[in-house]
């Protein structure tokens, strides 16, 4: 079964840290664009942080202003967002999604959210 699979969400107090992952299972991510996206209650889903598996290259949203990394494990067939000082509005469900067939960009990905496959989404919820 081909499929993402989201793990590491859960309850953080504000300037907390995450660090989420996503594994593939039943397909290479090798050649993919991979993104973590996010989606708040009432707001539409979002694109947070990109990368070309292949090459390494990387896209943040602005919002991101350096608190998160997105990075890769060839090995293990995942991506990580390491997430730093968190706050408030950054409560959301958290999704990553791969691209696999065709060729984009981290920074399109991010702005169109678009995936061949999605992961079922894990929470993440930042509050004192």
């Amino acid at each position: 079964q081909m499929q993402l699979v989201e793990s590491g969400g859960g309850l953080v107090r504000p300037g907390g840290s995450l660090r989420l992952s996503c594994a593939a299972s039943g397909f290479t991510l090798d050649s993919s664009t991979v993104g973590w996206f996010r989606q708040a209650p009432g707001k539409e889903r979002e694109g947070v942080a990109c990368i070309n598996y292949n090459d390494g290259r990387r896209f943040f949203e602005d919002f991101v202003m350096g608190r998160f990394t997105i990075s890769k494990d060839n090995a293990k067939n995942a991506v990580y967002l390491e997430m730093n000082r968190l706050q408030p509005d950054d409560t959301a469900v958290y999704y990553c999604a791969a691209i696999t067939q065709r060729i984009t960009t981290p920074q399109a990905m991010c702005r169109s959210p678009y995936g061949d496959y999605w992961g079922q989404g894990t929470q993440v919820t930042v509050s004192s």
